[in-house]
């Protein structure tokens, strides 16, 4: 016997009004979101760094880590590689 579970309008919830998403959010740095944006687009950083005028895989990686700012020149070619806003960056 299969048990069919519904989902009642009542029971749904707005996940980014709970405190586990601000919690996530603000431990979210502007590197992770470039991991996690390139990753999704299957990218390695050599790749990246090859979209972004030839900057080496070592520097892409040390602005995911939080090791190295990201200029805002890179901001807007990352903006225009993965069409989002340059704040996904920021």
């Amino acid at each position: 016997m299969m048990r069919q579970i519904r989902d009642r309008e009542e029971d749904a919830i707005d996940i980014f009004e709970t405190d586990w998403y601000r919690k996530v959010k603000a431990k979210t740095t502007s590197g992770d979101n470039l991991r996690i944006y390139r990753e999704n687009r299957g990218l390695t950083q050599a790749e990246l760094g090859v979209l972004l005028g030839g900057i080496p895989r070592q520097h892409v990686s040390n602005i995911e880590r939080g090791l190295r700012p990201i200029s805002i020149k890179t901001v807007r070619k990352l903006a225009e590689i993965f069409e989002v806003s340059p704040a996904k960056f920021i």
